[in-house]
């Protein structure tokens, strides 16, 4: 038998590792206080990835009341990170108007940041897409020396936790195409197919569906319920839209801080519409679930769907 003594003593060393044991449990169950996890070169998924938070925003990088309305929403969700639709630099994508558009606003998400407004993210946890507006300028030169991104940077694939992100770019000008067949689409084939994550967002700036004035961009129905996409944004109509193709939401999100558009005769699997407030949408995803929110800029929720693994 074990001397009373020295069972206490063993009890009182085992205590801190239950509390430890307890302690990491929960948080890989919590939605709010996950860290964001350092992303690798190949990204890959390893089990129990700590749940995320990222705010979407859209056709916003026009610096004004609207887009700072926007930006303090954003930044008051304490997100992860961000992602944009595209659109970050009105009126022409010039390298004299980026850092008052994105870095004014943005700068303590972006890394590495050489603007003039106060320093930068320790690491990057800013990821754009190319709009038409950023294309103004010939080759996109001031958003690719602005941004430090992964792959070629006009289109690029990085993961977070359980969230695998695919950064398109949709504009007539990308030099591999924007075809489901083009260079850029074969290697998002091939880079989605092989992806483990439990949930693949895919976004990029014209959108397959729309009832904006844009309209929709026929070019950019890729298959990508086929391939295996959990969710599409996409921005260039300054709404905001939700619509179910097939079982797969398709999400128009361009009211992040530019003048909004007026919608026109909704299409066939539009639920959702919205075109006098701006805002944007935050997405909390876990291994199991992912939920897309869209606020209005004074942080009203408009419109929310929930998806399960």
């Amino acid at each position: 038998m074990i001397p009373r003594s020295r069972a206490f003593a063993w009890l009182a060393q085992l205590a801190p590792l239950l509390l430890l044991a307890c302690s990491s449990q929960v948080h890989r169950t919590t939605t709010d206080d996950a860290p964001a996890p350092h992303v690798p070169a190949l990204p890959t998924v390893v089990a129990k990835a700590p749940a995320q938070r990222f705010v979407i925003i859209g056709d916003y990088g026009a610096s004004g009341p609207e887009e700072a309305k926007v930006a303090n929403l954003a930044r008051s969700l304490s997100p992860d990170f961000i992602v944009t639709t595209g659109d970050n630099n009105y009126p022409l994508g010039a390298a004299e108007t980026i850092d008052e558009n994105v870095g004014r606003y943005f700068h303590d998400f972006i890394a590495p940041y050489h603007g003039a407004f106060g320093s930068g993210a320790s690491d990057n946890r800013f990821f754009p897409s190319l709009g038409n507006h950023d294309w103004y300028t010939p080759n996109v030169q001031p958003y690719l020396d602005f941004f430090s991104l992964p792959n070629n940077e006009r289109y690029y694939d990085v993961v977070r936790g359980p969230v695998h992100l695919f950064a398109l770019d949709s504009d007539p000008n990308e030099p591999d195409g924007t075809g489901f067949d083009s260079v850029q689409g074969r290697w998002f084939e091939q880079r989605i197919k092989a992806s483990s994550a439990p949930w693949r967002v895919v976004y990029f700036h014209h959108p397959p569906y729309s009832s904006g004035p844009h309209g929709s961009t026929l070019g950019m129905r890729w298959p990508f319920l086929e391939w295996g996409a959990s969710v599409v944004y996409a921005g260039h109509d300054h709404t905001y839209e939700r619509f179910e193709v097939d079982g797969l939401p398709y999400i128009v999100n361009g009211v992040g801080g530019n003048d909004l558009y007026e919608l026109v005769e909704p299409l066939p699997g539009s639920i959702v519409r919205h075109a006098d407030v701006h805002g944007l949408v935050l997405v909390t995803a876990t291994e199991t679930e992912l939920v897309s929110r869209f606020f209005d800029s004074r942080g009203l929720e408009l419109d929310a769907i929930h998806l399960t693994r």
